[in-house]
Order: structure tokens, then sequence, then C-alpha cells
């Protein structure tokens, strides 16, 4: 028999380890995402921060790791996910689609920072990205 403290501990653990696994895999995305971002503004890569970024080929780089770091993100959150793996890693992707889409409105409408496919691409992107790393979690640990 389990005592009405037991189901409240295990009900708040299971709440933490809900979110945790999404916080872990938001900040996965977001660390290497500025982190790939810096090292090539330090590199000359990519212009000083804060100027704009017109050359689609650098765009089109940006574009692709990002996608490749929402995927890896996606699946660390569906690996940690306690149960209903595919369900975290989309909520993980609503919140990337949510930050996405302030970051597009505010870029598109604000600042000349660069071409508007790259930031409506990575609205588009998100969740088709947070699915796949779900399914390659699923895959991986089927």
């Amino acid at each position: 028999m389990t005592s009405q403290s037991e189901k409240k501990n295990a009900s708040s653990r299971s709440i933490l380890q809900n979110g945790g696994s999404i916080f872990l895999g938001f900040v996965v995305v977001f660390v290497l995402s500025l982190g790939t971002d810096e090292i090539l503004h330090i590199l000359d890569v990519y212009p000083p921060w804060g100027l704009p970024m017109h050359d689609p080929s650098l765009n089109a780089l940006a574009l692709s790791y990002r996608i490749v770091y929402t995927i890896l993100g996606s699946y660390i959150t569906a690996t940690y996910a306690p149960d209903n793996p595919m369900k975290h890693a989309i909520i993980l992707g609503g919140i990337g689609l949510f930050f996405s889409s302030l970051g597009a409105i505010v870029t598109i409408t604000q600042y000349d920072l660069g071409p508007a496919w790259y930031p409506i691409s990575l609205v588009i992107t998100t969740l088709p990205c947070a699915w796949i790393g779900g399914v390659i979690e699923r895959t991986i640990h089927a």
C-alpha cells in the first residue's frame, strides 16, 4: 500500500524529471548554438555581433548547425524523459517554436540583420527537428 506522501514524492520527482529533461535539451541547443556563433564571430567567419549578415551562405551555415543542434537537443530530451519521450521532444520543439517566432517577428520588423528567410526557416524547421530527435530516440531505444 502506497501512502499519500509517497505518491506526492513520486509525483514531484516525475515533474522534476519531466521538466529537467526538457530544460536539459533546451540548454544543449542554446549553448551549442550560441557557442558556435561566438566561435564563428571570433574567427571572423561571421561579421561582428550586431552587424547585418546578408551573405546567404553564412545564413545557410547557421541554419544547418541549428538544425543539427535542435535534433540533438530533442534527442537528449527524449532520452532523459521518464515516460513518453516523443511528447517531451515535441514540447521542447514547441518552446523552440515560441522563441524562434518571437525572434523572427523582432528581427524582420525592427532590424535589418539579414535576409528574412533565415528567421522564417528557424520557425519552420523547429517542430520537424524536434520530431526527428524523438524518432531517433525511439529507433535507438526500441
